[in-house]
Formats: structure tokens, C-alpha cells, sequence
């Protein structure tokens, strides 16, 4: 669905070198170059990467001088964090309606045939 944040949001994590990128950011700023360092790949394809993640919310780039600075922006993480909450609850209701079952079960199974 186009003009989605949260799907923006999951794109931009889909790619590992964008999770590295930003896990570098959640340390603290840095520049386009610096990001680039660790990785095989052109600066071009690095400004690839960091566009889709501004565009996705997850990085901001300042303005100093000659100085762009990227910046880690989590507040999106937290629409993701939200989103995956619902569905953690469900899986905690099915194991507990699991446990139940299983300890029914064994039960069952502990008394004496009459």
C-alpha cells in the first residue's frame, strides 16, 4: 500500500546491510563515508540504502557546513514494536490454552483405569 509508514518501515528493515547501517546510527552520528567503510559496496549504492531509510523515517540527516551527519530517528521502531505486540499476546493466549490442554492430558493420564 503506497504512502504506508509502517509498511515503509518494514521495507526498510527487509535489507541487512540497512539493519547494520542503522545499528552503526544506534551508536551515534555519522557521515555518509563512514557508514560506507564496512561494506563492499560503492557510495553510491550506501546513498541508495540511507534514502530508504530516511524515506522510512529510521534516519535523519543533519546540516552542518559541509557536514551532513546522519542521525538514528527509533521513533518508527516503535509503530513496529506496537504493530508485533498484538500478535505476541495471541501466541501467549495459544500457549496457555496449549499448557492447559497438555496439563489436562496428563492428568488424564495419571489416574488408575477403573
Amino acid at each position: 500500500m503506497p504512502g504506508d509508514p509502517l509498511s515503509d518501515v518494514f521495507a526498510a528493515l527487509a535489507d541487512p546491510t540497512r539493519r547494520a547501517i542503522l545499528a552503526r546510527l544506534a551508536e551515534g552520528e555519522a557521515t555518509v563515508n563512514e557508514l560506507a567503510a564496512p561494506f563492499p559496496m560503492s557510495l553510491q549504492a550506501v546513498s541508495k540504502h540511507l534514502k530508504v531509510l530516511e524515506r522510512a523515517g529510521l534516519i535523519s540527516r543533519g546540516r552542518d557546513a559541509q557536514w551532513r551527519p546522519c542521525r538514528f530517528e527509533p521513533a518508527p521502531l516503535r509503530e513496529v514494536a506496537d504493530w508485533a505486540e498484538q500478535y505476541r499476546r495471541f501466541w501467549e493466549e495459544r500457549y496457555a490454552q496449549l499448557d492447559s490442554y497438555l496439563l489436562e492430558m496428563k492428568e488424564n493420564s495419571d489416574e488408575p483405569d477403573q
